[in-house]
């Protein structure tokens, strides 16, 4: 089948989604939870291959640890479909209404965006999740998966199209795209077929998608992550915080990559800090200021803090109060998660205040910022761009708007 074969069939499979009640929607829901649960063995299969033809084919640790299933990932695709079932459902929603001077009733109500294509790499649960919400969203989805997933993706999308049939739902509304550069090319072009396209990965890939496309992009960013210590910070609280948000999974966006303590506590806090970084097996890169303190410390290179690492890996520096550490996230940040530790309310303030980014965040974790720890269900992405959605995409972003007006005969003067 060609991608416009394909595209034509998700546009007929959007339409019979945008009318479509929530009851059925929860239902294939579920049928697509069981089914790829039921599928679990065949998935781990399919991604063992996978991840031995990655390796072989010298992909990095971090890339592996992204495209890898365990029975534990795939229980979370499972439970990621079966919360979505249970959210409301955003379609049909009042935005807001009003009744005019003539009379005439005017609402704003959330519609599907209709087609939505996806591309993005490794991590195959993103294709579990991505076909949930669209559907949940009354939208089709084109995914359009790294071949390194090729395996993987095939059998889940397998198991989601089984899950639609079973539900009486046409299967068209999951669909995954293969082919080689063309084909992605293609979906780039395909205006009018396509209504959005969602790049989900490295900087390469969004920027290539972001700057190719005729279709329009909801942009989703690279996480060059950092965690400022202020003088005022609970020590432990910061260690805490910097070693989960680090340590816990490092390969995903919203991983820590960059560390900032206040100079009035260096001496005392940056010991403490190195000390645990290095318990946990993360490599620090630091500027002499840090590397003072330890001769486990790498020096970092001049461009070193522009890294997105996704690794145990992590740039650090030693600045002179909040509005340094503004400055210095000012001039690296990737616009995802920036965090402060500190118990002074009035410096917390100002730094959410003064510090651009999809999620700020005071004392806690930047692993937070994802959408199943929102309580969307599951997540497409990370948007960092400031039009439509920013944050977490779920459910809500996954819709527009359209006006409805209901007169009763008025006519304009």
């Amino acid at each position: 089948m060609t991608f416009q074969e394909q595209a034509q069939r998700a546009k007929e499979a959007s339409r019979a989604l945008a009318t479509m009640n929530r009851a059925r929607k929860d239902a294939a829901l579920l049928a697509m939870a069981e089914a790829v649960a039921a599928a679990e063995a065949c998935i781990l299969s399919a991604n063992a291959q996978d991840v031995e033809d990655g390796r072989k084919a010298g992909l990095t640790d971090s890339l592996v640890d992204r495209l890898r299933l365990t029975p534990a990932r795939i229980a979370g695709m499972v439970d990621g479909l079966r919360q979505l079932a249970g959210l409301a459902d955003p379609v049909g929603d009042v935005v807001r209404g009003w009744t005019s001077a003539t009379g005439v009733e005017v609402r704003q109500i959330r519609v599907p965006l209709g087609v939505i294509g996806i591309i993005y790499e490794a991590r195959p649960n993103v294709t579990a999740d991505a076909g949930g919400i669209c559907l949940k969203s009354g939208n089709a989805a084109l995914l359009r998966g790294s071949s390194s997933a090729l395996n993987s993706n095939r059998v889940i999308v397998s198991a989601l199209r089984e899950g639609l049939a079973k539900a009486g739902l046409p299967e068209d509304a999951v669909q995954l795209v293969e082919g080689g550069r063309e084909v992605t090319a293609e979906m780039m072009a395909a205006r009018g077929l396509v209504d959005v396209l969602i790049p989900r990965g490295g900087a390469g890939l969004i920027n290539a998608v972001v700057d190719g496309s005729k279709v329009p992009v909801i942009e989703t960013g690279t996480g060059n992550c950092h965690i400022y210590v202020d003088a005022a910070a609970d020590q432990q609280m910061a260690l805490d915080i910097i070693v989960n948000a680090k340590v816990q999974r490092p390969s995903v966006c919203n991983a820590a990559e960059t560390v900032l303590v206040h100079e009035a506590i260096a001496d005392e806090f940056w010991p403490k800090a190195l000390a645990a970084l290095k318990e946990n097996g993360v490599t620090v890169h630091g500027t002499p200021s840090v590397r003072a303190y330890s001769e486990d410390v790498v020096p970092a290179g001049p461009d070193e803090f522009d890294d997105e690492y996704l690794s145990l890996d992590i740039a650090a520096d030693t600045v002179s109060g909040a509005p340094a550490a503004i400055d210095h996230i000012r001039a690296h940040t990737t616009g995802h998660s920036e965090t402060i530790i500190t118990n002074d309310r009035t410096v917390a303030d100002a730094f959410v205040g003064a510090i651009d980014a999809a999620a700020v965040l005071v004392n806690a974790s930047s692993r937070f910022i994802d959408g199943g720890e929102f309580g969307f269900g599951a997540e497409i992405g990370i948007s960092t761009q400031k039009m439509h959605a920013r944050g977490p995409m779920a459910l809500q972003e996954m819709t527009s708007t359209k006006y409805v007006l209901t007169g009763a005969g008025q006519t304009r003067a």
